[in-house]
């Protein structure tokens, strides 16, 4: 208010635009300004509703320093603020969508509309829905009460907003016209069916902006809303809080409505539909107008999007690439299939009404859009004038647009087949890589965790929580192993046996007499440490084979791995555990060896047990494959009647990967084949891993690193044999296993 008169409603409307023009760049701080308002509004409806309990959140003080933070350096638009809020007695609260779009009627409707006078016990809504407030300052007195004045264009569409009802609603009118008690209040009312009719405001708004008009009585109130079809929210914030909840989701309450899954609503049966012109019986029949995508979204929600590999990302752009040239390509010849029908039309009709003949924005189709981006991508910023010569003069232009639309087809044709090659060699690439997610990033996490410090880290960890528990819980020394570690098959430690010898043979930097302690260690030694059944130590180096004695018949008593009793033992070497009293004990089950072992040896143990679990865990994929693939061959022969070769795979006649020249029960010998390659030098580790991808798909990722593992053990053997702890270590153990079993008769 200035000088107690009453701040003119053009005066609001204009300084709004203003703000809105101002930081037409910078559309936040205008929503921040509609913000801080709507809330301002909320707060003194709250309080007017609840009466004198409640304290408003935000105050007139409050409000005018917000606006001042959001206006820095805008001097002039603070201080003309501050006319609607003098010593901050005094605030102007506009609704966006209201505030612009009844500024648009007014300018339709002519006229000066101006606010009514409104004092602090009264509060009674303009045309726009905006409220203006005054309050009295400290010490003066309440101003008289008077009787609100609006004047209103006379124009013929608010008469007629009374006309058109009949029945229950004429006696509607009738009551609000009488409930009302004020011609001006009621053409208000008016007002505000006028501008929902013209589709200025949505449903809800025009709710919002009749209540303080019928909110005292209640009855009418509620048959205006069923009237409208209004339905309140129980899970929605109050208008204008939310603005993307505008429209129909401030509605409908989707709470009640029937589900389908999580993320989908049902209209009600009683929604009215807007409008869609154009739609032809079968898009009537097709086109989903029921179901609505709904989904529930929490603030808490941990929920990250799917993150791409780079290899998907290579998938994925090619599906992309593929869908836009696509478009482009359909688009073009949607708008060469309606030239020509325009064309053929032409040549139909004689000179004369071919010079009169004119086209429509659609270009003779029925799109105004699809034709207009197709000759734009060809035309460029001459498009328009081509457009502007197909719809005056399209007897002169088809044809030559025609021409030009039908040679640009033929060379975006030509080169989709050259990018088709592209794709394919692009997909065959990536497609097994694409799959596997945990492969990506296996090699270089699991390269840390095999580390000797990392293993150590981990047995030292676990000791240290549990010395820290038991002297917090006062319970003396833990007893029970730290860790406990399984194998599970006894077949897998010769497998793991076979790798860990083959890549010892090809160490030059290994003594050969440290080479057979090795080979004790693995055939001998682990398995009498598992009570596992020996190995045989009749495969040795070739260069020793030379030096030992053939038989008569001339025949080498090489075994090649195989077991054999004749197995020849190098000279000057002998057997390190033949007096071990493990083999007596292997039928047993409470039967235990206690062997302390320095760093070396906790180490080989370790990458002992993970090699075996691995090996196990391939093994066992393998075995898993062979039943699947034996149970759908059985399930299509019996259900479909089909015969389906082993490359009869959608995968491999898509081209996606290459067909296997393996079967599935041979993968897992093909793998450990494949580890020693790998270790020899022989295989990529490149091709390696995409072999791998094609045998065991998605759960291959587990041996990519066994090359790296295996090394790993065989320079803790070479330590175990030739470091004078690591000796010291193990004749300890043998000692004590010959003290304990005496009874046990030694090799001569």
């Amino acid at each position: 208010m200035q000088n107690n008169q009453p701040v003119e409603f053009n005066h609001a409307i204009n300084y709004v635009n203003k703000i809105k023009n101002r930081f037409q760049g910078q559309p936040d701080i205008y929503k921040a300004f509609l913000e801080i308002l709507h809330t301002y509004q909320k707060e003194q409806r709250n309080a007017k509703e609840a009466g004198g309990n409640y304290t408003p959140a935000l105050t007139e003080q409050e409000v005018y320093a917000q606006v001042a933070r959001l206006f820095k350096n805008q001097e002039d638009l603070l201080s003309e603020f501050g006319q609607f809020l003098p010593d901050a007695n005094s605030s102007v609260l506009l609704s966006k969508t209201t505030a612009e779009k009844v500024e648009s009627v007014r300018n339709d409707h002519g006229g000066t509309v101006k606010k009514p006078q409104i004092n602090n016990k009264q509060q009674r809504p303009s045309q726009n829905g905006c409220q203006i407030r005054r309050h009295s300052g400290p010490g003066a007195t309440p101003p008289v009460k008077k009787k609100p004045k609006i004047l209103i264009p006379k124009d013929q569409s608010l008469t007629d907003a009374n006309k058109h009802g009949a029945g229950a609603e004429s006696q509607f009118f009738d009551k609000v016209r009488k409930a009302l008690r004020s011609a001006e209040a009621y053409d208000n009312f008016l007002r505000c069916l006028v501008i929902f009719n013209q589709e200025v405001i949505s449903r809800s708004e025009l709710v919002q902006l009749v209540s303080p008009f019928l909110a005292k009585f209640p009855e009418l109130f509620t048959w205006f809303k069923n009237f409208l079809g209004y339905k309140e929210s129980s899970h929605l914030e109050s208008f204008p809080k939310e603005r993307n909840t505008e429209g129909i989701a401030m509605e409908i309450d989707y709470a009640s409505c029937k589900r389908l899954g999580s993320s989908y609503r049902a209209l009600p049966k009683s929604f009215q539909q807007p409008k869609c012109t154009g739609r032809t019986p079968l898009c009537k029949e097709v086109l989903n107008d029921t179901w609505v995508s709904f989904p529930s979204w929490s603030e808490d929600s941990t929920f990250v999007s799917s993150k791409k590999t780079q290899y998907e990302e290579h998938i994925y752009r090619c599906e992309d690439e593929r869908f836009e040239l696509d478009v482009v390509l359909e688009t073009n010849l949607a708008t060469i299939r309606v030239l020509e029908a325009i064309q053929k039309k032409l040549s139909r009709l004689s000179a004369e009404d071919q010079a009169k003949f004119r086209l429509d924005n659609t270009l003779g189709g029925t799109s105004e859009v699809i034709h207009r981006k197709a000759l734009q991508r060809i035309y460029a910023d001459k498009a328009a004038d081509i457009i502007d010569g197909l719809k005056k003069n399209p007897a002169v232009a088809v044809p030559i647009v025609l021409k030009r639309l039908k040679m640009k087809e033929e060379e975006w044709r030509e080169a989709q087949r050259g990018f088709n090659k592209i794709w394919r060699e692009q997909n065959e690439k990536y497609y097994l890589k694409s799959l596997d997610h945990q492969g990506i990033n296996y090699k270089q996490i699991d390269t840390k965790v095999l580390r000797s410090k990392s293993l150590l880290n981990e047995i030292e960890s676990i000791y240290d929580e549990r010395q820290e528990q038991a002297s917090e819980d006062n319970s003396g020394v833990p007893t029970g192993p730290h860790l406990t570690l399984t194998y599970e098959d006894k077949q897998i430690l010769e497998d793991a046996a076979s790798l860990i010898i083959h890549h010892v043979k090809r160490q030059t930097g290994i003594q050969k007499e440290d080479k057979y302690k090795i080979k004790q260690i693995i055939y001998h030694f682990i398995p009498d440490l598992l009570f596992s059944q020996r190995g045989e130590l009749s495969d040795v180096e070739e260069e020793e084979e030379e030096e030992t004695a053939e038989t008569e018949d001339g025949v080498n008593k090489k075994h090649n791995g195989v077991g054999g009793g004749g197995a020849s033992t190098p000279p000057k070497t002998k057997l390190m555990f033949a007096n071990t009293a493990a083999q007596k004990f292997r039928g047993m089950e409470d039967a235990y060896n206690l062997f302390y072992v320095n760093n070396n040896w906790y180490i080989f143990l370790r990458l002992h047990q993970i090699l075996c679990s691995r090996l196990l865990r391939i093994y066992n994929q393998a075995e898993k494959q062979v039943e699947e693939e034996l149970r759908e061959r059985e399930w299509e022969r019996e259900v479909l009647g089909l015969k389906r070769d082993k490359n009869d795979s959608p995968a491999i006649q898509l081209r996606l990967k290459e067909p296997m020249d393996i079967e599935a029960v041979d993968y897992y010998p093909a793998f450990l084949d494949m580890v020693r390659n790998l270790l020899d030098g022989n295989m990529d580790s490149n091709q390696y891993e995409d072999s791998l991808r094609e045998m065991f798909t998605i759960h291959a990722f587990i041996a990519f690193t066994m090359d790296k593992l295996i090394q790993s053990i065989v320079r803790q053997l070479q330590h175990i044999v030739s470091d004078e702890i690591c000796v010291q270590v193990t004749d300890l153990y043998l000692s004590e296993g010959s003290c304990s079993y005496p009874s046990i008769p030694q090799p001569g």
